[in-house]
């Protein structure tokens, strides 16, 4: 493979990636104005992020057996296209429920974009270069929150929130095109899978008895639940409490972004002196550290607007170092199961993101505290399992061995 091909390919995984983030990113400066258009709330309005993520964590164990039965190409064109028609469906709503019904819906199909990248991953790289590649799509990934809010801001203050879903269907029809004239196979179907539920529940409980996958997807999910509770509880603290408008709030959530894209480029320098599993635990320990000094300043009311955006940006640098290193040691000792494995990694996150989303909805107050106390909450929970999760997957290599394959299995 050549370096313009590696690029390309990496590129459009991205690319793919990016579907959910940005539908998701894109909308946030939009939530006052949806409120006011439907007659609702800022919470209520909230709940349509939450209904998005848990149609994500429904749609990517679908989509597990898919790619592993089809291949790659077929369920993620099916999938894209229930996604492109959601998304018209949301600019045409005229309610706050089909609004949430609506973005279940795109999500169920945007999430295929979400499996199959991760599946391609494990596909096309060797083992050793995962964690690398995993680091470049974070940056290809991180690029859409600071794009994303900035383009809904503008879009919502000239054309109004609707253009936003009709924007996003316009991308993901050029997605469709790359995916279609770029894209390797990957995997092909393999008609030996079966698609009945038994065998499919059976697939999925092979993988969650591998201990190293279920520590590090729980970490990973528990540990990436963090931005969610940035991104549901930032309109409300940054548009509400200190009255930036659409277009100031874009800046502020790109800035915040950027967080995260400087850090998964650092972990891609770091791998080359420290393993996936050190920097994991150096991230969670630096995001529980930074979590304290973010809630206790919240709670006793020393921050202002400048302050909290400084000390959400310093927490937010670890989140760069903890997903693409969890994500890589979660798929390490899989290969044929690795669409069902990414399937369910992927549903973890997504599934927590969703409680965390919630969380701050129902928790919503006058105050950044929502926000930034299920943030410290994320840190603290990840690194327990974590340290938890070590002692078990020890256990298991000594009572059992390593089942799928040895050599991918760490601790």
């Amino acid at each position: 493979m050549t370096s313009k091909q590696r690029f390309t390919i990496i590129l459009i995984l991205g690319s793919l990636s990016t579907i959910s983030p940005f539908s998701i990113d894109m909308y946030l400066p939009a939530f006052p104005a949806i409120a006011k258009d439907l007659g609702t709330t800022i919470a209520q309005v909230q709940l349509s992020l939450t209904s998005y993520l848990i149609g994500i964590s429904a749609g990517q164990l679908l989509y597990g057996p898919l790619l592993d039965r089809f291949g790659r190409k077929y369920p993620l064109y099916a999938g894209l296209a229930v996604y492109l028609l959601a998304s018209l469906g949301c600019a045409l709503t005229t309610s706050a429920e089909s609004l949430m019904l609506m973005r279940f819906i795109q999500a169920v199909g945007g999430c295929a974009g979400m499996v199959a990248a991760q599946a391609l991953v494990r596909d096309i790289f060797p083992v050793k270069d995962t964690a690398k590649v995993f680091s470049l799509l974070v940056l290809v990934i991180a690029v859409s929150p600071m794009i994303a809010p900035t383009l809904g801001g503008y879009a919502t203050a000239v054309f109004g929130w609707h253009s936003i879903f009709i924007i996003l269907a316009f991308i993901t029809g050029l997605i469709l095109l790359g995916i279609y004239y770029v894209l390797p196979e990957g995997k092909t179907s393999d008609s030996s899978l079966s698609l009945k539920p038994k065998p499919v529940l059976i697939n999925f409980f092979t993988v969650l008895k591998q201990a190293q996958f279920l520590v590090y997807a729980l970490v990973g999910g528990i540990a990436s639940s963090a931005p969610f509770a940035f991104i549901s509880g930032s309109p409300d603290v940054f548009m509400n409490i200190y009255k930036v408008n659409e277009q100031e709030f874009g800046w502020i959530f790109a800035f915040l972004a950027f967080a995260m894209i400087g850090s998964s480029q650092l972990n891609h320098i770091f791998l080359k002196w420290f393993s996936s599993q050190q920097l994991i635990y150096i991230a969670l320990l630096y995001q529980n550290i930074i979590g304290v000094i973010l809630v206790t300043g919240t709670y006793f009311g020393w921050y202002g607007q400048y302050s909290l955006i400084l000390l959400m940006f310093i927490f937010l640098t670890g989140q760069g170092l903890t997903s693409p290193n969890a994500s890589a040691l979660a798929l390490a000792p899989f290969s044929k199961h690795a669409g069902s494995a990414s399937a369910l990694m992927g549903s973890f996150r997504m599934s927590i993101g969703a409680l965390v989303s919630a969380a701050v909805s129902i928790w919503h107050d006058t105050s950044a505290l929502p926000m930034v106390g299920m943030m410290g909450i994320c840190a603290v929970c990840g690194l327990l399992v974590l340290l938890i999760g070590r002692k078990t997957i020890q256990h298991q290599i000594n009572k059992k061995g390593v089942e799928d394959e040895p050599s991918n299995v760490v601790i």
